[in-house]
């Protein structure tokens, strides 16, 4: 059972809700829906990967993975293969959800296809030297994505639901390269103007900024678990995928969330002001980046 409840609080604060978490075959969005199966939510997890199918030639997980995770946590996973650049898919995922569950109180968008074909050009080449379908993989799959999945969601969501896009964030500085820093700055603006549009509604929308995670990839690149990578010295900046996932049960759980709507948070801070910490007991601070890029 996950550790984000305080003392003597209820253990299992989002049973009876229902949460889609697009993206979570692996990475983030595994360890978001884990940790909301965690609180005891009903958790559909969608993405390419499913059953023998791995999409991505950057790790293995499969959405039918992720679902059992979600289930032996405590929660209930539905698994739903799902291409968010196709929007038949996404308009028949919302449908089904509509059908089996009649509304949704939470939409994590965390979908994201900008890092798949980086055998092309470093992920810092000057903008010129960027290749052009980099930028379309992050806006189709990332911008655009979060977007679409954000429209069908709209008429499921009633007063109090939540919408957290996850992003790339550090207080507005250049992120290391065009694409990269105007895709993830595109998603964090989406998110100010779909927080006024909804705000009638009482529904509240925020971008929530995660620091380095150990993904899957990296934690089989440096042959690491959870428990003790940050004892590796290349890896005592990084935090857990069920990090974020613990951010998000905090927000969804908070009752005064509303007032954070439109804004951009990051998981270390809000580890902070929510008490939760870690799978390894550490509070990771918020991600830095290492130099400032500013003009001035």
């Amino acid at each position: 059972m996950s550790d984000h409840t305080r003392e003597g609080g209820d253990e299992r604060p989002l049973a009876g809700r229902v949460a889609v978490v697009t993206g979570a075959s692996r990475n983030a969005g595994r360890g978001i829906a884990v940790e909301l199966g965690a609180a005891g939510a009903t958790v559909y997890v969608t993405g390419r990967s499913a059953g023998d199918h791995v999409a991505t030639d950057l790790g293995t997980g499969t959405v039918d993975e992720t679902a059992r995770l979600v289930d032996e946590a405590g929660g209930e996973g539905v698994a739903v293969r799902c291409d968010h650049t196709d929007d038949g898919q996404v308009a028949a995922l919302f449908e089904r959800v509509a059908a089996e569950r009649g509304g949704l109180d939470l939409l994590v968008n965390n979908v994201w296809g900008g890092y798949e074909g980086y055998d092309e050009e470093p992920f810092d080449a000057p903008f010129w030297e960027q290749p052009m379908d980099r930028y379309d993989r992050m806006f189709d799959a990332g911008v655009r994505a979060h977007f679409t999945a954000s429209a069908h969601a709209a008429p499921l969501l009633g007063a109090g639901a939540l919408v957290v896009n996850t992003t790339a964030w550090d207080r507005d500085r250049y992120l290391g390269a065009v694409p990269y820093d105007v895709a993830k700055h595109a998603v964090t603006r989406m998110v100010y103007g779909m927080a006024l549009d909804l705000r009638e509604r009482g529904v509240t929308v925020l971008a929530l900024a995660p620091g380095w995670m150990r993904t899957e990839y990296l934690r089989e690149q440096y042959g690491v678990d959870d428990a003790t990578a940050h004892e590796h010295p290349d890896l005592a900046r990084t935090e857990s995928t069920r990090y974020v996932g613990r951010a998000v049960v905090a927000l969804a759980t908070d009752p005064d969330v509303a007032e954070k709507s439109g804004e951009v948070l990051q998981t270390g801070a809000l580890a902070g002001e929510y008490d939760f910490v870690d799978v390894d007991g550490r509070r990771v601070p918020p991600f830095t980046l290492p130099s400032d890029d500013r003009l001035d």
